[in-house]
């Protein structure tokens, strides 16, 4: 991860690069908070427990942004 893109290696030799912007509590957290991640869902997703949040890799994969109205979302959010 970076100040602006969560990156994530997948088990298959792929790599997924997504701007942070995408997830605002995400790019809200500190580097701390973003360090502190766990898999989850068999490997199939990230947890960040102090930020609850929770990313899949299918999501990911498809380029889905934090849905409009969720905790993570804000207003002038495209």
């Amino acid at each position: 991860m970076t100040d602006y893109e969560l990156i994530v290696g997948l088990m298959d030799g792929r790599t997924i690069a997504v701007p942070l912007a995408w997830f605002p509590r995400l790019l809200n957290a500190s580097p701390e908070q973003r360090s502190h991640w766990e898999l989850a869902g068999a490997g199939y997703g990230i947890h960040w427990p102090d930020l609850d949040e929770d990313l899949s890799t299918e999501g990911l994969l498809r380029g889905a942004r934090a849905p409009r109205g969720s905790a993570t979302w804000r207003p002038g959010m495209a």
